[in-house]
């Protein structure tokens, strides 16, 4: 007999038996833990009920109608047609066009902001602060009033056309330049993010064993940062290959991206089966760009030695570093402050000389383009905008709550089938940002036209059209807060007796509180600046500011186009408004462009600086909300290494 084994055969008895000293709440516990996590499970899926309901009627539907109507007939579905549609000359050069110039953008992006992400991650100078939230402006600004901002330096009678009779809207050179005005700020928070993290000991020792400076930065600095330059180069891609505000205001009838000529198929020539296919061929892509990235993202995890940004960041040094600074600022100037100058400038300049002329003429329905004032679109936007936001909340913060719960067994949270389940479900939560928002819009009219779902006639269909849109940046925002949190502290308020509910209530919460709030401003601003669906939705008597500004550019005159400029700045004070309230509900480490202390450290009590694992850029945009939109899809979580 082995040593010991009477001892252990006894103590199994004592358990059989219920002695004391032995083990028999095993098993009676392990049954607890069996029920607690099907209890979980449960109220995952119930969590997930509500969000999926919510894109099936309003998104899956709608698109769905779309492809129907476009390639279904009485005799059943003619998949011919779309070898036939893309068989077209005309549609082959969409396609052509749409890709080379989302190609282009993207190049001359990475080219242009690059210096800038490494300028705001290496270098300490006054207005730095300031700097990095004028950066910040363009991409919240909706893509009308990008568009009527390059109009006034690029178009008719526009800066440069004053100065030497040169202009390039209608031309491609506009496409170009506004699409890296809108996406610059993409590159240089997300590459530029961690960049300022990264030990430069690592180089500095590099450079010490005899590698010269660029052989360092190519060993060391390079591998790091290669993860987050493909996922941002991607996200600008994905974000120019959908572009449709933007081409169709400065790029005139010679130009169409897929997203343009779906808006042409469908609202002009009504040919739904030419748009049911392009449709097709969007979702089909942005797919693929969003299977591309995630892969980027799990190829380039490993674990980074990060440091507080404040150790890293000095005063430029030499000739060199202040001619980089310097050119820096020359492009923020040129590229991101001149356009929105001249477009205020525009704003105020009339036949009569600077005055409010044009924000007077708003007032007044006199001109015809409107059934009412054009200033009525802005107590238009801001309601649909604050519905929007109120729904995109509810939707989001469901799915986010039912995502945080992904993970492992060992930890009480669904794992296996259900992670895999969250998992597709994330992928739904996303693709209202790739698929054509005129699809949608164009489906909502076709599809909420019976009951119980006659909506045609409701002003609800603007806000819900809007919600889609703002829900996944909700998510985005919300989630690496929620999966931040210690779930210790769940388990110890469920042990207490506290209902989910209560656990919600009285535990997270008060943790993600600020998040909340995050997030409601970002739905806002985005809901406020939707256009492509709210094109189709929104009534004459009930225009949003997109779509008046749109109306006002498309009808000729002097008196229009000042409107047009005038309304543009008034939309762009409100997201800028929305911009600096976002700002100031950030923690002010997360301002200093800093990870900060994650949410379970402060609900630890333990709210220092640490060094992590290098952030999945997607939790890091999610973190810091003024990025949020670069991270349609979330990652898993980094290793962590604590120093």
């Amino acid at each position: 007999m082995k040593p010991g084994g009477a001892s252990r055969r006894a103590g199994h008895d004592a358990c059989a038996r219920g002695v004391p000293g032995g083990d028999a709440p095993r098993r009676p516990a392990r049954r607890r833990d069996t029920t607690v996590v099907a209890r979980r499970r449960a109220t995952v899926l119930l969590l997930v009920a509500g969000p999926t309901l919510f894109f099936a009627l309003f998104f899956g539907y709608p698109v769905a109608a779309i492809v129907g109507r476009g390639l279904h007939t009485s005799a059943g579905w003619q998949l011919g047609a779309v070898a036939e549609v893309l068989g077209r000359r005309d549609i082959r050069d969409v396609l052509w066009f749409t890709t080379w110039q989302a190609l282009v953008s993207t190049a001359l992006t990475l080219l242009l902001a690059l210096p800038g992400a490494y300028a705001f991650a290496r270098f300490a100078f006054p207005g730095k602060g300031v700097l990095r939230a004028v950066v910040t402006v363009p991409f919240v600004l909706p893509t009308v009033v990008v568009g009527s901002a390059f109009l006034a330096v690029l178009g008719r009678g526009g800066l440069l056309d004053e100065l030497w009779g040169v202009r390039l809207d209608t031309t491609v050179w506009a496409i170009l330049a506004a699409h890296v005005f809108f996406n610059y700020s993409v590159v240089v928070r997300t590459v530029g993010g961690l960049w300022a993290q990264l030990d430069t000991r690592q180089e500095d020792a590099a450079r010490t064993l005899g590698a010269s400076r660029w052989r360092a930065w190519r060993a060391v600095t390079l591998p790091a940062l290669a993860p987050a330059v493909a996922s941002a180069g991607l996200m600008v891609f994905l974000f120019t290959f959908t572009s449709f505000g933007i081409v169709q205001i400065l790029g005139g009838p010679a130009y169409s991206t897929l997203e343009v000529e779906i808006y042409r198929q469908t609202a002009q020539l009504l040919d739904l089966s030419t748009a049911a296919v392009l449709t097709l061929v969007q979702l089909g892509a942005v797919v693929a760009v969003l299977a591309l990235h995630a892969w980027v993202v799990r190829r380039g995890e490993s674990t980074l030695r990060l440091v507080d940004p404040s150790r890293t960041a000095r005063r430029p040094r030499g000739v060199a570093q202040w001619a980089l600074l310097g050119g820096v600022l020359g492009v923020v100037v040129v590229l991101l402050v001149l356009p929105l100058a001249v477009l205020v400038l525009r704003a105020f300049d009339t036949p009569d000389g600077f005055g409010l002329t044009y924000f007077r003429a708003l007032g007044s329905s006199g001109g015809g383009t409107f059934l009412v004032a054009p200033i009525a679109a802005v107590g238009n936007s801001l309601r649909y905008a604050a519905v929007a936001t109120l729904i995109a909340l509810v939707v989001g913060g469901l799915a986010a709550v039912a995502l945080s719960r992904e993970g492992g067994g060992r930890a009480g949270r669904p794992g296996g089938g259900m992670s895999r389940l969250l998992r597709g479900f994330d992928a739904l939560l996303m693709l209202p940002l790739g698929v054509s928002a005129v699809t949608v819009g164009f489906g909502f009219l076709i599809a909420l036209d019976e009951p119980p779902l006659d909506l045609r006639a409701s002003w609800i269909l603007v806000p819900l059209a809007q919600a889609l849109v703002g829900a996944p940046f909700v998510v985005r925002t919300m989630l690496p807060v929620l999966r931040a949190v210690d779930p210790r502290l769940r388990d110890a308020a469920s042990v207490l007796g506290a209902s989910p509910w209560r656990v919600w209530w009285e535990v997270d919460l008060p943790l993600v509180r600020r998040a909340v709030l995050v997030a409601a401003g970002f739905a806002f601003a985005v809901s406020l600046g939707e256009f492509g669906a709210t094109v189709f939705l929104a009534r004459p008597d009930n225009p949003t500011l997109p779509v008046a500004v749109t109306r006002l550019l498309g009808r000729p005159g002097d008196l229009n186009y000042g409107q047009a400029m005038a309304l543009s700045t008034v939309l762009m004070l409100v997201c800028v408004l929305s911009l600096l309230i976002l700002e100031r509900l950030r923690p002010r480490d997360l301002r200093d462009g800093g990870t900060g202390p994650s949410v379970r450290e402060r609900s630890r009590g333990r709210g220092r600086s640490r060094a992590v694992g290098a952030p999945d850029p997607r939790e890091a945009s999610a973190r810091r909300p003024d990025a949020a939109v670069t991270a349609p899809a979330e990652g898993p979580r980094k290793k962590e290494r604590v120093r």
